[in-house]
Protein backbone atom coordinates (compact mmCIF):
# COMPACT_ATOMS: atom_id res chain seq x y z
CA UNK A 1 0.00 0.00 0.00
CA UNK A 2 1.44 3.61 -0.68
CA UNK A 3 2.72 5.41 1.76
CA UNK A 4 3.36 8.69 0.44
CA UNK A 5 1.10 11.28 -1.37
CA UNK A 6 3.45 13.91 -3.18
CA UNK A 7 1.61 16.46 -4.61
CA UNK A 8 1.18 17.45 -8.62
CA UNK A 9 4.82 18.30 -10.00
CA UNK A 10 5.74 22.06 -10.10
CA UNK A 11 8.23 21.76 -12.56
CA UNK A 12 5.64 21.82 -15.63
CA UNK A 13 6.23 24.76 -18.04
CA UNK A 14 4.64 27.99 -18.66
CA UNK A 15 2.95 26.87 -21.52
CA UNK A 16 1.20 24.38 -19.72
CA UNK A 17 -0.98 26.71 -17.05
CA UNK A 18 -4.58 25.85 -17.43
CA UNK A 19 -6.24 28.04 -19.60
CA UNK A 20 -10.05 28.91 -20.09
CA UNK A 21 -11.45 29.37 -23.63
CA UNK A 22 -12.81 32.12 -24.89
CA UNK A 23 -15.71 30.10 -25.86
CA UNK A 24 -17.54 30.89 -29.10
CA UNK A 25 -20.97 32.43 -28.67
CA UNK A 26 -24.11 30.77 -28.48
CA UNK A 27 -27.94 31.10 -30.27
CA UNK A 28 -30.43 31.06 -27.89
CA UNK A 29 -33.96 29.76 -28.40
CA UNK A 30 -36.87 28.77 -26.20
CA UNK A 31 -37.01 25.59 -27.88
CA UNK A 32 -35.42 22.56 -26.72
CA UNK A 33 -33.15 21.17 -29.95
CA UNK A 34 -32.70 17.82 -31.41
CA UNK A 35 -31.54 18.58 -35.19
CA UNK A 36 -28.24 19.65 -36.22
CA UNK A 37 -27.35 23.07 -35.35
CA UNK A 38 -24.50 25.35 -35.99
CA UNK A 39 -23.23 28.04 -34.49
CA UNK A 40 -22.51 31.13 -33.80
CA UNK A 41 -22.80 31.91 -37.95
CA UNK A 42 -25.98 29.60 -39.28
CA UNK A 43 -29.65 29.58 -37.91
CA UNK A 44 -30.28 26.38 -36.29
CA UNK A 45 -32.32 23.98 -37.11
CA UNK A 46 -34.49 23.55 -34.56
CA UNK A 47 -38.02 21.76 -33.44
CA UNK A 48 -40.58 23.32 -30.87
CA UNK A 49 -40.41 21.72 -27.09
CA UNK A 50 -43.59 19.93 -28.51
CA UNK A 51 -41.66 17.30 -28.11
CA UNK A 52 -44.54 17.87 -25.65
CA UNK A 53 -47.91 19.15 -25.05
CA UNK A 54 -47.82 20.26 -21.19
CA UNK A 55 -45.07 21.27 -18.97
CA UNK A 56 -44.96 20.08 -15.26
CA UNK A 57 -44.98 22.55 -12.00
CA UNK A 58 -41.65 22.16 -11.60
CA UNK A 59 -41.02 23.73 -15.15
CA UNK A 60 -39.75 20.92 -17.19
CA UNK A 61 -41.43 20.46 -20.45
CA UNK A 62 -43.83 16.55 -20.04
CA UNK A 63 -42.52 14.40 -22.89
CA UNK A 64 -45.76 13.06 -24.06
CA UNK A 65 -44.89 12.48 -27.59
CA UNK A 66 -48.26 10.56 -28.45
CA UNK A 67 -45.92 8.20 -29.97
CA UNK A 68 -47.23 4.89 -30.47
CA UNK A 69 -44.04 3.15 -30.55
CA UNK A 70 -44.05 3.46 -26.55
CA UNK A 71 -48.01 2.80 -26.12
CA UNK A 72 -46.79 -0.48 -24.54
CA UNK A 73 -45.90 1.70 -21.93
CA UNK A 74 -49.72 2.72 -20.86
CA UNK A 75 -50.96 -0.37 -19.90
CA UNK A 76 -50.81 -3.39 -17.46
CA UNK A 77 -48.70 -1.30 -14.72
CA UNK A 78 -49.14 1.62 -12.38
CA UNK A 79 -45.47 2.83 -11.03
CA UNK A 80 -45.73 4.92 -7.39
CA UNK A 81 -42.84 6.78 -6.52
CA UNK A 82 -40.52 5.13 -4.29
CA UNK A 83 -39.06 6.63 -1.49
CA UNK A 84 -35.88 5.79 -0.43
CA UNK A 85 -35.03 5.97 3.05
CA UNK A 86 -31.30 5.51 2.27
CA UNK A 87 -28.99 3.37 0.68
CA UNK A 88 -27.49 3.48 -3.02
CA UNK A 89 -29.30 3.96 -6.61
CA UNK A 90 -28.31 1.63 -9.06
CA UNK A 91 -28.20 2.97 -12.84
CA UNK A 92 -28.00 0.66 -16.16
CA UNK A 93 -25.87 1.83 -18.74
CA UNK A 94 -27.68 1.80 -22.38
CA UNK A 95 -26.45 -0.35 -25.63
CA UNK A 96 -23.41 1.63 -26.82
CA UNK A 97 -25.53 1.80 -30.15
CA UNK A 98 -28.60 2.74 -28.39
CA UNK A 99 -28.65 5.60 -30.69
CA UNK A 100 -27.11 4.66 -34.46
CA UNK A 101 -24.08 6.26 -36.07
CA UNK A 102 -26.67 8.43 -37.85
CA UNK A 103 -28.29 9.38 -34.96
CA UNK A 104 -31.56 7.74 -34.44
CA UNK A 105 -33.05 5.74 -31.97
CA UNK A 106 -32.17 2.11 -32.52
CA UNK A 107 -35.10 -0.32 -31.99
CA UNK A 108 -37.78 1.93 -29.80
CA UNK A 109 -40.06 -0.12 -28.95
CA UNK A 110 -37.90 -2.46 -27.44
CA UNK A 111 -35.73 0.49 -25.83
CA UNK A 112 -39.35 1.54 -24.03
CA UNK A 113 -40.15 -1.73 -23.02
CA UNK A 114 -36.82 -2.22 -21.38
CA UNK A 115 -37.31 1.01 -19.31
CA UNK A 116 -40.12 0.07 -18.45
CA UNK A 117 -38.75 -3.31 -16.86
CA UNK A 118 -35.99 -1.10 -15.30
CA UNK A 119 -38.63 1.27 -13.55
CA UNK A 120 -40.79 -1.50 -12.10
CA UNK A 121 -37.32 -3.24 -10.48
CA UNK A 122 -36.78 -0.37 -8.76
CA UNK A 123 -33.78 0.79 -10.77
CA UNK A 124 -33.41 4.89 -10.55
CA UNK A 125 -32.10 5.94 -13.87
CA UNK A 126 -30.02 4.91 -17.17
CA UNK A 127 -26.77 5.92 -18.46
CA UNK A 128 -26.84 7.23 -21.58
CA UNK A 129 -22.95 7.33 -23.66
CA UNK A 130 -23.74 10.49 -25.88
CA UNK A 131 -20.41 9.77 -29.10
CA UNK A 132 -19.04 12.78 -30.04
CA UNK A 133 -19.04 10.76 -32.96
CA UNK A 134 -22.49 11.24 -33.41
CA UNK A 135 -23.30 14.18 -32.19
CA UNK A 136 -21.08 16.15 -34.35
CA UNK A 137 -20.31 14.02 -37.36
CA UNK A 138 -21.41 16.64 -39.71
CA UNK A 139 -18.61 18.83 -39.39
CA UNK A 140 -17.30 21.58 -36.64
CA UNK A 141 -19.91 22.93 -34.66
CA UNK A 142 -22.86 20.90 -36.25
CA UNK A 143 -24.57 18.94 -33.28
CA UNK A 144 -27.14 16.40 -33.95
CA UNK A 145 -28.80 15.60 -30.59
CA UNK A 146 -32.45 13.87 -31.59
CA UNK A 147 -32.03 10.45 -30.58
CA UNK A 148 -30.24 11.47 -27.57
CA UNK A 149 -33.74 13.78 -26.88
CA UNK A 150 -35.56 10.92 -28.15
CA UNK A 151 -34.07 8.92 -25.20
CA UNK A 152 -34.50 11.21 -22.30
CA UNK A 153 -37.96 11.95 -23.25
CA UNK A 154 -38.65 8.10 -22.98
CA UNK A 155 -36.63 7.65 -19.55
CA UNK A 156 -38.54 10.34 -18.36
CA UNK A 157 -41.96 8.89 -18.81
CA UNK A 158 -40.85 5.60 -17.38
CA UNK A 159 -40.13 7.62 -14.31
CA UNK A 160 -36.41 7.05 -14.64
CA UNK A 161 -33.36 9.83 -14.93
CA UNK A 162 -30.61 10.01 -16.76
CA UNK A 163 -27.18 10.05 -16.49
CA UNK A 164 -25.11 11.88 -19.25
CA UNK A 165 -21.66 10.00 -20.25
CA UNK A 166 -19.96 12.90 -22.55
CA UNK A 167 -18.25 10.43 -24.32
CA UNK A 168 -15.27 12.10 -26.40
CA UNK A 169 -13.26 8.61 -27.21
CA UNK A 170 -13.96 6.14 -29.91
CA UNK A 171 -16.16 3.26 -29.32
CA UNK A 172 -15.13 -0.13 -30.42
CA UNK A 173 -12.06 -1.70 -32.14
CA UNK A 174 -12.69 -1.14 -35.67
CA UNK A 175 -15.08 -0.99 -38.49
CA UNK A 176 -15.58 -4.32 -38.44
CA UNK A 177 -16.87 -4.01 -34.44
CA UNK A 178 -20.59 -4.16 -34.70
CA UNK A 179 -20.31 -1.42 -31.97
CA UNK A 180 -17.95 0.84 -33.62
CA UNK A 181 -17.99 4.82 -33.58
CA UNK A 182 -14.95 6.39 -34.24
CA UNK A 183 -13.97 10.05 -33.54
CA UNK A 184 -15.78 12.73 -36.07
CA UNK A 185 -14.41 12.37 -39.45
CA UNK A 186 -13.43 15.58 -39.29
CA UNK A 187 -11.26 14.99 -36.53
CA UNK A 188 -9.71 12.20 -38.07
CA UNK A 189 -9.01 14.06 -41.12
CA UNK A 190 -7.07 16.83 -38.85
CA UNK A 191 -5.51 13.30 -37.76
CA UNK A 192 -3.81 12.45 -41.27
CA UNK A 193 -3.10 15.90 -41.47
CA UNK A 194 -1.28 16.26 -38.67
CA UNK A 195 -0.48 12.36 -36.62
CA UNK A 196 0.47 14.13 -34.44
CA UNK A 197 -2.94 14.82 -33.07
CA UNK A 198 -2.90 11.31 -31.77
CA UNK A 199 -0.76 9.59 -29.04
CA UNK A 200 2.19 8.10 -30.13
CA UNK A 201 4.12 5.44 -28.58
CA UNK A 202 8.14 5.07 -28.59
CA UNK A 203 7.84 2.42 -32.16
CA UNK A 204 5.64 5.37 -33.50
CA UNK A 205 2.38 3.45 -33.21
CA UNK A 206 -0.44 5.88 -33.37
CA UNK A 207 -3.30 5.29 -31.17
CA UNK A 208 -6.42 7.43 -32.48
CA UNK A 209 -9.05 6.36 -29.55
CA UNK A 210 -8.35 10.05 -28.21
CA UNK A 211 -7.08 12.62 -29.16
CA UNK A 212 -3.51 13.34 -27.99
CA UNK A 213 -3.34 15.97 -24.49
CA UNK A 214 -0.39 16.98 -25.43
CA UNK A 215 -2.46 19.42 -28.05
CA UNK A 216 -5.03 20.54 -25.38
CA UNK A 217 -4.61 24.27 -25.99
CA UNK A 218 -3.78 24.51 -29.30
CA UNK A 219 -5.93 25.30 -32.37
CA UNK A 220 -5.27 21.89 -33.96
CA UNK A 221 -9.59 20.95 -34.55
CA UNK A 222 -9.89 23.47 -37.30
CA UNK A 223 -9.15 26.69 -35.58
CA UNK A 224 -10.03 25.25 -32.24
CA UNK A 225 -8.45 23.30 -29.11
CA UNK A 226 -9.87 19.86 -27.82
CA UNK A 227 -10.51 21.68 -25.03
CA UNK A 228 -12.02 24.36 -26.85
CA UNK A 229 -14.12 21.29 -28.98
CA UNK A 230 -15.19 19.49 -25.80
CA UNK A 231 -16.69 23.03 -24.14
CA UNK A 232 -18.69 23.68 -27.22
CA UNK A 233 -20.07 20.34 -26.83
CA UNK A 234 -20.54 20.43 -23.53
CA UNK A 235 -22.57 24.01 -23.78
CA UNK A 236 -24.58 23.20 -26.48
CA UNK A 237 -25.68 20.26 -24.74
CA UNK A 238 -26.63 22.13 -21.82
CA UNK A 239 -28.04 24.66 -23.92
CA UNK A 240 -30.20 22.28 -25.60
CA UNK A 241 -31.46 19.91 -22.58
CA UNK A 242 -31.48 23.04 -20.37
CA UNK A 243 -35.54 22.06 -19.40
CA UNK A 244 -34.10 18.64 -18.56
CA UNK A 245 -31.27 19.44 -16.15
CA UNK A 246 -31.23 19.16 -12.69
CA UNK A 247 -34.91 17.05 -12.58
CA UNK A 248 -34.34 13.96 -15.24
CA UNK A 249 -30.89 14.68 -16.08
CA UNK A 250 -29.54 14.46 -12.80
CA UNK A 251 -25.34 13.71 -13.78
CA UNK A 252 -23.01 15.21 -16.59
CA UNK A 253 -19.89 12.74 -16.85
CA UNK A 254 -16.97 13.94 -18.46
CA UNK A 255 -15.29 11.38 -21.03
CA UNK A 256 -11.50 12.41 -20.06
CA UNK A 257 -9.68 9.74 -22.08
CA UNK A 258 -10.01 6.50 -23.50
CA UNK A 259 -12.78 4.20 -22.88
CA UNK A 260 -13.85 7.87 -20.95
CA UNK A 261 -11.41 7.19 -18.42
CA UNK A 262 -8.71 9.58 -17.54
CA UNK A 263 -5.58 7.94 -18.46
CA UNK A 264 -3.36 7.38 -21.22
CA UNK A 265 -3.81 4.96 -23.98
CA UNK A 266 -0.92 3.14 -22.73
CA UNK A 267 -2.68 -0.72 -23.70
CA UNK A 268 -5.15 -0.48 -26.91
CA UNK A 269 -8.23 -1.49 -26.39
CA UNK A 270 -8.54 -4.40 -28.27
CA UNK A 271 -5.78 -6.14 -25.60
CA UNK A 272 -8.05 -4.66 -23.10
CA UNK A 273 -10.50 -7.65 -23.86
CA UNK A 274 -7.96 -10.71 -24.35
CA UNK A 275 -7.46 -13.04 -21.06
CA UNK A 276 -3.82 -12.38 -21.23
CA UNK A 277 -3.84 -8.41 -20.89
CA UNK A 278 -3.12 -9.46 -17.33
CA UNK A 279 0.58 -9.49 -18.02
CA UNK A 280 0.42 -6.17 -20.10
CA UNK A 281 2.62 -4.00 -19.03
CA UNK A 282 1.80 -0.98 -21.37
CA UNK A 283 3.78 2.17 -23.44
CA UNK A 284 3.88 5.44 -22.35
CA UNK A 285 1.91 7.27 -24.87
CA UNK A 286 4.62 10.74 -24.89
CA UNK A 287 6.15 10.58 -28.55
CA UNK A 288 4.16 12.93 -30.50
CA UNK A 289 5.68 16.17 -31.16
CA UNK A 290 3.64 17.87 -28.82
CA UNK A 291 4.20 15.67 -25.84
CA UNK A 292 7.80 15.61 -26.60
CA UNK A 293 8.07 19.48 -26.28
CA UNK A 294 6.40 19.51 -23.40
CA UNK A 295 8.91 16.90 -21.81
CA UNK A 296 11.65 18.84 -23.29
CA UNK A 297 10.60 22.06 -21.98
CA UNK A 298 10.01 20.25 -18.74
CA UNK A 299 13.85 18.57 -18.61
CA UNK A 300 15.72 22.07 -19.76
CA UNK A 301 13.63 23.78 -16.90
CA UNK A 302 15.11 21.41 -14.06
CA UNK A 303 18.44 21.61 -15.84
CA UNK A 304 18.62 18.02 -16.98
CA UNK A 305 18.73 18.19 -20.40
CA UNK A 306 19.99 14.90 -21.02
CA UNK A 307 16.77 13.77 -19.81
CA UNK A 308 14.85 15.20 -23.22
CA UNK A 309 13.67 13.50 -25.95
CA UNK A 310 12.05 10.61 -25.13
CA UNK A 311 10.65 8.48 -22.61
CA UNK A 312 12.11 6.25 -20.24
CA UNK A 313 15.25 3.74 -21.56
CA UNK A 314 14.74 -0.19 -20.50
CA UNK A 315 10.67 -0.01 -19.99
CA UNK A 316 11.55 -3.22 -22.76
CA UNK A 317 8.21 -5.06 -24.57
CA UNK A 318 4.46 -5.26 -23.44
CA UNK A 319 4.62 -8.70 -22.55
CA UNK A 320 8.18 -9.03 -20.52
CA UNK A 321 8.26 -10.13 -16.80
CA UNK A 322 8.21 -6.29 -14.91
CA UNK A 323 11.47 -8.14 -12.86
CA UNK A 324 13.57 -8.31 -16.17
CA UNK A 325 12.99 -5.00 -17.30
CA UNK A 326 15.45 -2.28 -16.34
CA UNK A 327 12.59 0.60 -15.54
CA UNK A 328 10.13 -1.65 -14.06
CA UNK A 329 11.98 -4.03 -11.80
CA UNK A 330 11.71 -3.70 -7.94
CA UNK A 331 15.27 -1.90 -8.02
CA UNK A 332 14.67 -0.19 -10.98
CA UNK A 333 15.40 3.58 -13.07
CA UNK A 334 11.66 4.26 -11.81
CA UNK A 335 13.15 5.05 -8.51
CA UNK A 336 15.79 7.46 -9.10
CA UNK A 337 15.75 11.22 -9.76
CA UNK A 338 15.30 10.86 -13.61
CA UNK A 339 12.19 7.86 -12.48
CA UNK A 340 10.62 10.75 -10.16
CA UNK A 341 11.75 13.41 -12.85
CA UNK A 342 9.71 11.60 -15.96
CA UNK A 343 7.17 9.77 -13.96
CA UNK A 344 6.21 13.14 -12.03
CA UNK A 345 6.06 14.58 -15.55
CA UNK A 346 3.64 12.24 -17.56
CA UNK A 347 1.30 12.04 -14.46
CA UNK A 348 1.20 15.61 -13.79
CA UNK A 349 0.25 16.27 -17.35
CA UNK A 350 -2.46 13.44 -17.06
CA UNK A 351 -3.65 15.71 -14.03
CA UNK A 352 -3.43 18.85 -15.77
CA UNK A 353 -5.57 17.51 -18.66
CA UNK A 354 -8.53 16.40 -16.09
CA UNK A 355 -7.58 19.88 -14.10
CA UNK A 356 -8.90 21.73 -17.66
CA UNK A 357 -11.70 19.15 -18.51
CA UNK A 358 -13.51 19.73 -14.62
CA UNK A 359 -12.70 23.63 -14.64
CA UNK A 360 -14.67 23.86 -17.57
CA UNK A 361 -17.18 21.85 -17.05
CA UNK A 362 -17.83 23.24 -13.21
CA UNK A 363 -18.05 26.78 -14.90
CA UNK A 364 -20.32 25.37 -17.81
CA UNK A 365 -22.96 22.94 -15.92
CA UNK A 366 -22.70 25.70 -12.82
CA UNK A 367 -26.55 26.44 -11.22
CA UNK A 368 -27.94 23.80 -13.48
CA UNK A 369 -28.56 21.67 -10.53
CA UNK A 370 -26.70 18.38 -11.99
CA UNK A 371 -24.02 16.56 -10.97
CA UNK A 372 -21.03 15.93 -12.52
CA UNK A 373 -18.61 12.77 -12.66
CA UNK A 374 -15.44 11.76 -14.32
CA UNK A 375 -13.80 7.78 -14.42
CA UNK A 376 -11.03 6.20 -13.63
CA UNK A 377 -9.71 2.99 -15.04
CA UNK A 378 -8.99 0.14 -12.99
CA UNK A 379 -5.51 -0.87 -13.97
CA UNK A 380 -4.81 -3.72 -11.46
CA UNK A 381 -2.73 -6.88 -13.24
CA UNK A 382 0.42 -5.67 -11.67
CA UNK A 383 -0.83 -4.11 -8.19
CA UNK A 384 1.25 -6.76 -5.98
CA UNK A 385 4.99 -5.28 -7.66
CA UNK A 386 7.15 -2.57 -6.37
CA UNK A 387 6.57 -0.43 -9.33
CA UNK A 388 2.63 -0.46 -10.50
CA UNK A 389 4.29 -0.61 -14.16
CA UNK A 390 0.91 -1.14 -15.83
CA UNK A 391 -0.27 2.00 -13.61
CA UNK A 392 2.35 4.28 -14.60
CA UNK A 393 2.10 3.42 -17.98
CA UNK A 394 -1.73 4.56 -18.12
CA UNK A 395 -0.31 7.54 -16.19
CA UNK A 396 -1.15 6.90 -12.22
CA UNK A 397 2.20 7.74 -10.70
CA UNK A 398 0.98 5.09 -7.98
CA UNK A 399 3.89 3.17 -6.45
CA UNK A 400 4.88 1.00 -3.33
CA UNK A 401 5.72 4.33 -1.62
CA UNK A 402 3.61 7.08 -3.67
CA UNK A 403 -0.19 7.00 -3.76
CA UNK A 404 -0.90 7.87 -7.32
CA UNK A 405 -4.90 8.15 -6.73
CA UNK A 406 -5.05 10.76 -3.85
CA UNK A 407 -3.81 13.52 -6.32
CA UNK A 408 -6.32 12.69 -8.83
CA UNK A 409 -9.58 12.52 -5.35
CA UNK A 410 -8.33 16.08 -4.54
CA UNK A 411 -8.66 17.36 -8.08
CA UNK A 412 -12.16 15.90 -8.28
CA UNK A 413 -13.00 17.19 -5.17
CA UNK A 414 -12.28 20.57 -5.48
CA UNK A 415 -14.60 20.94 -8.63
CA UNK A 416 -17.70 19.38 -6.82
CA UNK A 417 -16.84 15.98 -9.08
CA UNK A 418 -18.13 11.97 -8.21
CA UNK A 419 -15.44 9.56 -8.88
CA UNK A 420 -16.46 6.44 -11.38
CA UNK A 421 -14.64 3.46 -11.41
CA UNK A 422 -14.64 0.14 -13.05
CA UNK A 423 -14.18 -3.61 -11.40
CA UNK A 424 -16.16 -3.49 -8.50
CA UNK A 425 -17.48 -7.09 -9.20
CA UNK A 426 -13.64 -8.48 -9.10
CA UNK A 427 -12.33 -10.80 -7.00
CA UNK A 428 -8.36 -11.22 -5.89
CA UNK A 429 -9.25 -15.19 -5.54
CA UNK A 430 -10.19 -14.96 -9.24
CA UNK A 431 -7.83 -12.73 -10.87
CA UNK A 432 -4.92 -14.32 -8.55
CA UNK A 433 -5.51 -17.94 -11.04
CA UNK A 434 -4.46 -15.66 -14.20
CA UNK A 435 -2.09 -13.48 -12.64
CA UNK A 436 -0.73 -14.07 -8.79
CA UNK A 437 0.43 -10.16 -8.90
CA UNK A 438 -3.18 -8.92 -9.41
CA UNK A 439 -5.29 -7.37 -6.53
CA UNK A 440 -8.66 -5.54 -8.12
CA UNK A 441 -9.73 -5.52 -4.18
CA UNK A 442 -6.25 -3.82 -3.01
CA UNK A 443 -6.33 -1.41 -5.91
CA UNK A 444 -10.52 -0.39 -5.17
CA UNK A 445 -9.78 -0.20 -1.52
CA UNK A 446 -6.92 2.19 -2.63
CA UNK A 447 -9.61 4.46 -4.30
CA UNK A 448 -12.22 3.95 -2.23
CA UNK A 449 -9.96 5.54 0.65
CA UNK A 450 -8.69 8.28 -1.28
CA UNK A 451 -12.31 9.11 -2.55
CA UNK A 452 -13.20 8.71 1.59
CA UNK A 453 -10.59 11.15 2.67
CA UNK A 454 -11.45 14.15 0.37
CA UNK A 455 -15.32 13.25 0.73
CA UNK A 456 -15.82 12.87 -3.29
CA UNK A 457 -18.69 10.89 -3.88
CA UNK A 458 -18.34 7.56 -5.36
CA UNK A 459 -19.88 5.17 -8.20
CA UNK A 460 -19.10 1.83 -8.87
CA UNK A 461 -19.28 0.04 -12.02
CA UNK A 462 -18.78 -3.62 -13.22
CA UNK A 463 -15.84 -3.97 -15.78
CA UNK A 464 -17.96 -7.17 -17.58
CA UNK A 465 -21.59 -8.38 -17.98
CA UNK A 466 -21.57 -10.58 -14.84
CA UNK A 467 -24.41 -11.34 -13.73
CA UNK A 468 -24.09 -14.17 -11.18
CA UNK A 469 -25.31 -13.71 -7.34
CA UNK A 470 -21.10 -13.81 -6.09
CA UNK A 471 -20.37 -11.04 -8.52
CA UNK A 472 -23.32 -8.80 -7.30
CA UNK A 473 -22.41 -9.90 -3.28
CA UNK A 474 -18.58 -8.59 -4.35
CA UNK A 475 -20.68 -4.69 -5.06
CA UNK A 476 -22.30 -4.90 -2.22
CA UNK A 477 -19.41 -5.57 -0.52
CA UNK A 478 -17.09 -2.84 -1.69
CA UNK A 479 -19.36 -0.43 -1.79
CA UNK A 480 -19.65 -0.85 2.08
CA UNK A 481 -16.37 -0.68 2.24
CA UNK A 482 -16.64 2.81 1.07
CA UNK A 483 -19.68 4.10 2.89
CA UNK A 484 -19.62 2.40 6.10
CA UNK A 485 -18.99 4.91 9.18
CA UNK A 486 -19.77 8.15 6.81
CA UNK A 487 -22.46 10.41 8.00
CA UNK A 488 -23.91 11.07 4.92
CA UNK A 489 -22.25 8.41 2.17
CA UNK A 490 -22.75 8.71 -1.18
CA UNK A 491 -22.12 5.72 -3.22
CA UNK A 492 -24.20 4.59 -6.68
CA UNK A 493 -23.50 2.08 -8.59
CA UNK A 494 -24.12 1.51 -13.03
CA UNK A 495 -24.55 -1.44 -14.35
CA UNK A 496 -22.94 -2.26 -17.63
CA UNK A 497 -24.74 -2.61 -19.71
CA UNK A 498 -28.26 -3.52 -20.51
CA UNK A 499 -28.65 -6.59 -22.83
CA UNK A 500 -31.33 -9.32 -23.88
CA UNK A 501 -29.05 -11.42 -21.09
CA UNK A 502 -30.06 -9.07 -18.47
CA UNK A 503 -33.70 -10.01 -18.58
CA UNK A 504 -33.64 -13.90 -18.44
CA UNK A 505 -35.69 -14.99 -16.06
CA UNK A 506 -32.87 -16.11 -13.94
CA UNK A 507 -30.73 -12.97 -14.37
CA UNK A 508 -33.53 -11.03 -14.23
CA UNK A 509 -33.89 -12.44 -10.61
CA UNK A 510 -30.35 -12.09 -9.55
CA UNK A 511 -30.72 -8.53 -11.11
CA UNK A 512 -33.80 -7.60 -9.15
CA UNK A 513 -32.60 -8.81 -5.47
CA UNK A 514 -29.65 -6.79 -6.03
CA UNK A 515 -31.13 -3.71 -6.94
CA UNK A 516 -33.39 -4.28 -3.60
CA UNK A 517 -30.04 -5.08 -1.51
CA UNK A 518 -28.50 -2.09 -2.51
CA UNK A 519 -31.12 -0.04 -1.93
CA UNK A 520 -31.68 -0.93 1.83
CA UNK A 521 -34.80 0.74 1.54
CA UNK A 522 -38.77 -0.25 0.34
CA UNK A 523 -38.82 -0.01 -3.07
CA UNK A 524 -41.79 1.71 -4.66
CA UNK A 525 -44.50 -0.37 -5.65
CA UNK A 526 -45.31 -1.94 -9.20
CA UNK A 527 -49.14 -2.59 -9.17
CA UNK A 528 -48.62 -5.56 -11.98
CA UNK A 529 -51.48 -7.20 -13.44
CA UNK A 530 -49.49 -11.01 -13.47
CA UNK A 531 -47.69 -10.49 -10.38
CA UNK A 532 -45.83 -12.92 -8.45
CA UNK A 533 -42.46 -14.16 -7.56
CA UNK A 534 -40.18 -12.95 -4.97
CA UNK A 535 -38.49 -10.04 -7.06
CA UNK A 536 -42.61 -8.86 -7.71
CA UNK A 537 -41.49 -9.72 -10.92
CA UNK A 538 -43.00 -13.01 -12.86
CA UNK A 539 -41.27 -15.26 -15.10
CA UNK A 540 -43.59 -13.72 -17.59
CA UNK A 541 -42.47 -10.51 -17.20
CA UNK A 542 -38.71 -11.60 -17.77
CA UNK A 543 -39.68 -13.36 -20.62
CA UNK A 544 -41.34 -11.31 -22.92
CA UNK A 545 -38.91 -8.33 -21.96
CA UNK A 546 -35.97 -10.80 -23.34
CA UNK A 547 -38.41 -11.50 -26.33
CA UNK A 548 -38.73 -7.77 -27.73
CA UNK A 549 -34.69 -7.22 -27.29
CA UNK A 550 -31.91 -7.79 -29.60
CA UNK A 551 -29.26 -5.53 -28.09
Amino acid sequence: MPIASPSTPTFSPSFCRITHSDSTRFVKTSTVRFRPTRHPSHRPLTISARLNSSTTSNGFVSPDNNNNDDGELQHGVSLSRRHRRGGSPVFVTLPADAVTGSGQVRRRKAMAQSFRALAAAGVDGVVMEVWWGVVEREGPSVYDWGGYGEIVAMARRCGLKVRAALAFHQCGTGPGDPFWIPLPQWVLEEMDKDPDIAYSDRFGRRNTEYVSLGCDILPVLRGRSPIQAYADFMRNFRDTFRPFLGGIITEIQVGMGPAGELRYPSCPIQKLTWAWRSRELGEFQCYDKYMLASLNACARETGMREWENGGPIGASNLMQDPESTEFFKTDGSWNTPYGEFFLGWYSGMLLLHGERICSETETIFRGTEVNTSGKVAAIHWHYGTQSHPSELTAGYYNTSNRDGYLPIARMFGRYGFNLCCTSFEKQDADEKQMNPLSSPEGFLRQLLLAARNCDVPMEGENSAATLDDGSFQQVVKMSKFYSDGLKTPSFSFNFVRMDKNLFEYRNWVSFTRFVRQMSDADIFRAYLDFGGGDTGLSSRWAVDCCAVLAY
